[in-house]
């Protein structure tokens, strides 16, 4: 995998653009604009404001799936920039995306069908990590000594003192920063590598992204028809409200990089994110971890960062009010302030600390607000905006304590919890609601299920397995209430089209 990586910020060098080999390196550099100051040997001038003999500062940054690093991370890196001015920021491109060459197509493919590589995060992150190992020489202006591992052999970072500094020719240890995929890929360095990496910083993403079938599903199509059918569906994921309006410029770029993503790269990844669940080895991320969600995230809403920041051992969590799937561009000074003190081990916020939800261990400490506004964000996901809003308009003073109780308990206690997730919380939930006869709950559930990804035939097979363990005339009862949901939701959705 031949990844390609550009300087966002840094003293002299910005723009400056990096390929993974030598000949890759000098193609870049007969078709490099004026942004572009490789020397005629692939290696541009290495220039840092870093005092002799300290080690520079290095914050790498990774995007998410169709975007390109410098469309989704330029203005948060350009702030950073301005609040540490000796730093270097360094955005790497995934493969077939911005300035990355596309994946090579799995050899044997049958004539016909969408040559789609096998990637896994691991491929991932290993591609990511020679990256970083063929650039960081030429970034901070050191070279290995005679005897010293060249990039990609050892532990460049021997030699360091306790004082942190390092002898001429040691590389820096790296921050590293990634929204989505590009966060999954830093946890998963974060596993495999947590000695190259200072801090790891992950945005809108999970230790399990979505569900494996529909993530080949989607590789399928994209494969077979090309990025421009992802444009629409991601334009109502990636922004929170209000955003393409304000920002059409950036709206744009970032819809154009995925519309010329290569389709082929784009399916690969697809499938490494169909494979990839590290929610059993959060514990193992030794690492100071910082996960930033957006409170309007669709595709890894909060309880995802929330499910990370309490499953490593020193996490932190900062909820962006207002963005939804692509924070760096949506908020980049915020971004940028937040990854800058949680670098220079700056007290984020007192709101930063991750609030102790629920694990699979058992309830932690979390004051009343944060366990509040976590049930309230998983209740508006699970059960829609329209629903939350008309039972919060009924409130009374009567029903208030009730209201507030069942936001806390039920869905921030409980739907918060890693252990299960949301496909089977609604199919116990369902149960639950026959066996009690609680058909108006019943109605609103089934609604809940298909939103948590529950089709009509997996409904239907819960249902069944009611009639045997509750009572026939339950299931009975149920499948009329059911059927009539379905049919007006799908009533619904054909208004809707």
């Amino acid at each position: 995998m031949d990844l390609t990586a550009t300087v966002l910020a840094a003293p002299n060098q910005f723009g400056t653009e990096f390929s993974t080999t030598p000949a890759a390196a000098a193609s870049a550099d007969s078709a490099a604009g004026p942004a572009s100051a490789n020397t005629t040997s692939g290696r541009p001038p290495a220039s840092t404001n870093a005092s002799p003999g300290t080690v520079p500062e290095v914050l790498v940054v990774l995007p998410s799936l169709g975007t390109s690093v410098t469309a989704l991370w330029q203005r948060a890196a350009t702030a950073f920039g301005q609040m540490s001015p000796s730093s270097t920021v360094i955005g790497i491109d995934l493969p077939g995306h911005g300035r990355s060459a596309p994946v090579q197509a799995t050899a044997g493919v049958p004539a016909g069908a969408p040559a789609v590589a096998s990637l896994t995060m691991s491929d991932l992150a290993e591609a990511v990590l020679a990256t970083i190992d063929r650039v960081l020489p030429d970034v901070v202006g050191t070279d290995p000594e005679p005897g010293q591992a060249e990039p990609g052999q050892g532990d460049p970072r021997q030699g360091r003192s306790a004082q942190g500094q390092s002898p001429q020719g040691a590389l820096p240890q790296v921050a590293l920063a990634g929204d989505s995929i590009g966060g999954a890929i830093a946890l998963q360095l974060a596993l495999d590598h947590s000695e190259r990496f200072s801090h790891v910083a992950v945005f809108c993403t999970g230790a399990q992204i979505g569900e494996s079938n529909a993530w080949v599903e989607r590789a399928e199509l994209v494969a077979t028809s090309g990025t421009p059918t992802q444009v629409v569906g991601s334009a109502q994921r990636w922004f929170g409200p209000g955003f393409m309006d304000r920002e059409p410029e950036a709206s744009a770029a970032l819809l154009h990089s995925l519309q010329d993503a290569d389709r082929f790269s784009y399916a690969a990844l697809c499938h490494a994110l169909a494979s990839f669940d590290v929610r059993d080895r959060l514990p193992e991320i030794t690492l100071p971890v910082l996960a930033v969600a957006g409170s309007e995230d669709q595709p890894t809403p909060p309880t995802k960062l929330v499910e990370i920041a309490n499953g490593v051992r020193s996490g932190l969590l900062e909820i962006i009010e207002g963005a939804a799937h692509l924070v760096p561009i949506e908020a980049p000074e915020v971004t940028a302030g937040l990854l800058h003190d949680f670098q220079h081990g700056t007290d984020i916020a007192s709101a930063t600390s991750a609030p102790q939800m629920p694990t699979a261990s058992g309830p932690r400490e979390a004051s009343r607000d944060d366990v509040h506004a976590a049930g309230m964000t998983v209740r508006r996901e699970v059960l829609s905006d329209a629903h939350v809003d008309r039972a919060n308009a009924k409130i009374t003073d009567f029903t208030a304590d009730f209201q507030d109780l069942i936001t806390r308990y039920a869905w921030g206690e409980i739907w918060t919890r890693p252990g299960l997730d949301r496909r089977m919380r609604s199919a116990i939930t369902l149960t639950a609601m026959i066996a009690g006869g609680h058909e108006d709950e019943l109605a609103m559930h089934v609604k809940a299920a298909v939103r948590n990804g529950l089709s009509h035939d997996e409904i239907k097979e819960v249902l069944l397995q009611s009639a045997i363990y509750c009572s026939v005339p339950s299931a009975n009862t149920a499948f009329a209430v059911a059927a009539r949901t379905l049919a007006e939701m799908d009533e619904d959705a054909v208004g809707d089209a």
